[in-house]
Order: structure tokens, then sequence, then C-alpha cells
């Protein structure tokens, strides 16, 4: 450890760092809403237009979309403009697929599970070019789409009465 001045020793006792153990319980853990599921038919939709990493917008829609799909719930995510970046397996540093940071393969390998079990990943092509990134470097079972899809998607999932998250980043 560094060696401190009289007013750093001084400022770090005032008050004991960390003021609490490790494991102890902060907050609350009453679920107020039922755990629904999903009825008969029942469909769940989400938009992302968030840059990966540069915020947890995209990994936080996501994973609820991973919980809508497990509720039994017909679950797709459409990523658009900046969040067509999220669906790009050339993620990595120094190669592909390789982690530079923990954490940087989370969008990643949280695509492939939801995909693995049974959720439908939609990118459009129009949000891949605006930033150079290009169709065949899309994870595998992602579905490319064209530009006009965004809209026709949506009115496809609200007629169908989907519960619609839609998550925007600018």
């Amino acid at each position: 450890m560094p060696e401190l001045t009289d007013l750093e020793q001084k400022s770090l006792e005032e008050i004991p760092h960390p003021a609490l153990p490790e494991g102890s319980t902060l907050y609350g853990g009453t679920k107020i809403f039922p755990d629904y599921q999903a009825e008969n038919g029942e469909s769940y939709f989400t938009l992302v237009h968030g840059i990966a990493h540069e915020s947890s917008v995209s990994f936080v829609a996501i994973l609820q979309a991973t919980r809508a799909l497990r509720k039994g719930f017909e679950t797709a995510i459409y990523f658009y403009g900046p969040g067509s970046l999220n669906c790009l397996a050339t993620r990595g540093f120094p190669t592909t697929g390789n982690a530079a940071f923990p954490g940087e393969m989370n969008i990643n390998d949280q695509l492939k599970t939801f995909m693995a079990e049974g959720g439908k990943v939609y990118c459009c092509r129009f949000g891949l070019s605006l930033h150079g990134a290009r169709e065949e470097d899309l994870i595998e079972g992602v579905i490319p789409a064209h530009p006009l899809d965004v809209q026709d998607a949506l009115i496809h999932y609200a007629r169908k009465g989907a519960i619609i998250n839609s998550t925007y980043m600018f």
C-alpha cells in the first residue's frame, strides 16, 4: 500500500470500509407481482436499438426476452439501428470469440442460448450497413431482415397481441 498523508489516513478511518461484510443483505426480496407464465398462444416481442457494451440496455433486453421464452411465450428479438451490432459473431480480441475483458462475450453467449432454447433473433440489414458490418458476420441463426421489416414486425406482433418491450438508446 502506498504511503498516505495524515489527512488521507484520517479520511480512511472516519467511516469503516466496507461498512458491511460481503454477503450482507442490502435489499428486501419480496416479489410483488405474480410470476406469470404464458397462456396458450401468447407472444413476447422485443425491439433493441442499443449499442452492444455501451450500456446494459441491450443485454438486459436479451435477458428479459430469455426469461419470457422460459415462461412459455413465443419470443422474438429484433435488433435495428445500432442495435444490429449486438448480433455480430466477430466480437472478441485479439481474435473472434476471445474475451478481452470479463463479460465481452455475454451478449453473444446469451443470444446463442436464447436461440438454442427456441427464440428467434432478427437483425436489420440497414442497421448493419450503417456501421460497416457485414451480413456474413452475424451470429449463426440470426435472421437478416429488410429495413422495412422493423415496422411490419411490430405490426405483426401487435396484431398477435404480443407483449412488446421496446428498448431505445441513442
